[in-house]
Order: structure tokens, then C-alpha cells, then sequence
């Protein structure tokens, strides 16, 4: 792991534990966001269109074994269902400003459920100018939220009714593979999701993109 992200996110996870130094840690929430939003930017600036599909390492176990589109929609879907279906209860930012359509996305989920060939087959047919806007609003709309959430918010649990609610949605599959995530998230308390889904799944999905980067860099100049 990058030694300054991991460093920021663990000064964040211990500064979100006491009240006096909540803020704080938010404040290190969001330096450590920027710093990865540069890098997903990086992306867009450097790479072609076809890149986002590449699949170099299809055949590994991890996150690199996924591609750069399907990477950020996954993080991405995944951050915005949790910020507003689970912990907010109101719409999310893809329902909200009509971003299936935008993206021309053929599926609304997290994106678990695929695997191998169905990843590349998915992310051809995504918009990438589109799938940025919706990064860009759902990181505006998560960091406006988490402003808003006050220390005592942090040890409470997801509700039933939230729950019942998120699984209506329909937006993680039920497949065995990703229906998983709801227990996931509803097992967690709020300052749980924010060291997860808002950081470490960041860091986690970013450093595979930077390998799979690295990877058909090298490729170019051979």
C-alpha cells in the first residue's frame, strides 16, 4: 500500500474514535480522498479509451484482476448506495440525476456479480465522460454528508427498515458473489462504513488500477 495513504487513513481511523479529534479526522478523510482523486483523474488523462477495458492480469486472484472502468463504477456505485440508501436513506446520486442512462449502463448494481469476460463486456459499454461526472457528484454528495454527520452519529446502527428498504433497490445482485454486501454494510456501524467504503475501498481498487496502469504502460512502450 502507498505508504502516505496508508498512513493518512490510519491517523483517520484513530481520530475519528474520540470526539475531540473527530473533525479532524474528517479533515484527513478528505486530504486522503483528494490525494486518490488525483490518481483516478490521472486515468482519464493519460490512458485511451480501450484501456479502461484491458484485462492484463484476468487470470489472478485480487482487484487487478478486474479493469479501470469497472474498477471506478464499483467503487463508485458502491460508495453512493452506502452514503445514501444505507446511511442517509434518500436517493442516490445515480437514480437521481439519471446516470444509467447517462453511463448507458446495462445493470444498476455494485458489479460483483461479474466476472472475467462479463467485466469487459460491461465497461465497452459504458460512457467514460459520463462515468466521471457521476464519480465527481458522488464524491461531492458523500463529502457534504459526511460535514454533516456529528460525532455521536458514528456508533449507530443500520436500521431494519433501512435495510428492507436497500434491499428493495435492487442494486446489489443476488447473486452469491455480492448479496453478501448488505449484511455487510447493515452489520456496520456508521464510523465502520466511513473506514470502509468512503477510504480503505478506495485504496484498495485504486492500487489494482495503478498495477493494471503500470502494466499496459509497459506494454505501449514495448
Amino acid at each position: 500500500m502507498n505508504k502516505e495513504w496508508s498512513e493518512l487513513n490510519k491517523t483517520m481511523q484513530q481520530q475519528l474514535k474520540k470526539k475531540d479529534s473527530y473533525e479532524d479526522g474528517i479533515s484527513t478523510l478528505g486530504l486522503l480522498r483528494e490525494y486518490l482523486f488525483e490518481t483516478i483523474q490521472s486515468f482519464k488523462d493519460e490512458l485511451e479509451r480501450e484501456d479502461f477495458d484491458a484485462m492484463p492480469f484476468i487470470n489472478a486472484d485480487g482487484y487487478h484482476s478486474k479493469n479501470i472502468a469497472y474498477s471506478l463504477w464499483h467503487v463508485f456505485r458502491i460508495e453512493d448506495i452506502v452514503a445514501h440508501s444505507v446511511i442517509c436513506g434518500d436517493d442516490e446520486v445515480f437514480f437521481a440525476k439519471g446516470y444509467q442512462k447517462r453511463m448507458k449502463s446495462p445493470i444498476i448494481t455494485t458489479g460483483n456479480e461479474l466476472i472475467r469476460e462479463q467485466i469487459s463486456d460491461f465497461t465497452r459499454e459504458l460512457d467514460i465522460d459520463a462515468l466521471y461526472s457521476y464519480i465527481e457528484d458522488v464524491k461531492k454528495s458523500t463529502e457534504k454528508i459526511l460535514k454533516e454527520l456529528p460525532y455521536d452519529s458514528m456508533k449507530l446502527k443500520i436500521s431494519d427498515e433501512r435495510r428492507k428498504h436497500l434491499v428493495s433497490l435492487n442494486v446489489v445482485s443476488s447473486a452469491e458473489s455480492a448479496i453478501w454486501l448488505i449484511d455487510y454494510w447493515c452489520g456496520k456501524d456508521i464510523r465502520g462504513l466511513i473506514q470502509m467504503p468512503f477510504s480503505r475501498h478506495w485504496i484498495m481498487h485504486i492500487e489494482a488500477c495503478l498495477r493494471i496502469r503500470k502494466k499496459l504502460i509497459g506494454r505501449s512502450v514495448n
